[in-house]
């Protein structure tokens, strides 16, 4: 089982390293705010995701409701969904930015952004999103492994896509869970309780097929852990 810990700088080192490099807003390039590139106004208005459903995190108009319709008639194969924020801007661009144009920047504050608004669970060991090795030569780095790297939590590397698929957007939901069927597997001795961390959820297509292969494999329990949920 290979579990990989993180050693998160101190204080010290932080504070020279802002002496260094000021903070800087990445939505509007003013001053940045409390440890943050993003300045008061812009951290004002991040779309933080409210009250959604226990299982897929997506939104619920109505306050009484714990589970949405979908996953009352059929129930995801995660136990839990938790998304920091919703898909709006200025998180949306932020997101494209990092994954789709090498700004790690905007990883790095997305990281941080979830830490404020983590999941309600314990979240140890985390487990990435994969790309299969032609997708992760494309793009030079896996978004879901970078923020699991930057996440002060354990990771468990054991997960691998072993089929490489057509890109999920510009598809339906039923398109999607085609593309994906049987992408993924683990090479390793997989832990009894997971969390699998993505930058995006959309239809949930990737990662309730993730969540499928571990429970296969052996996992007990399988919790997601998003950056940003299309609402």
């Amino acid at each position: 089982m290979r579990i990989v810990h993180r050693i998160v700088a101190g204080a010290p080192l932080q504070r020279l390293l802002r002496l260094l490099i000021p903070l800087r807003c990445l939505v509007c390039n003013d001053p940045g705010h409390d440890e943050l590139d993003l300045c008061p106004a812009c951290y004002a208005g991040l779309p933080w995701s409210g009250r959604a459903c226990l299982r897929c995190a997506l939104p619920l108009p109505d306050a009484a409701l714990i589970v949405c319709g979908s996953c009352r008639e059929e129930a995801p194969p995660q136990l839990a969904t938790h998304a920091s924020l919703l898909y709006l801007p200025p998180v949306d661009q932020l997101l494209v930015r990092y994954k789709f144009h090498q700004d790690l920047a905007a990883g790095r504050l997305l990281a941080q952004l979830m830490q404020r608004a983590p999941p309600p669970w314990s979240c140890a060991p985390l487990v990435p999103a994969p790309l299969h090795d032609r997708r992760l030569r494309q793009r030079g780095y896996n978004q879901a492994a970078e923020l699991c790297r930057l996440l002060p939590m354990p990771v468990w590397q054991g997960l691998y896509r072993r089929r490489h698929t057509a890109p999920q957007s510009e598809r339906t939901a039923e398109q999607r869970r085609d593309n994906l069927f049987d992408a993924f597997d683990a090479h390793a001795p997989v832990p009894p309780r997971l969390t699998v961390v993505d930058d995006v959820m959309t239809t949930g297509s990737t990662v309730m097929e993730i969540a499928e292969t571990l429970r296969c494999v052996g996992a007990a329990e399988v919790r997601v852990w998003v950056c940003a949920r299309v609402p």
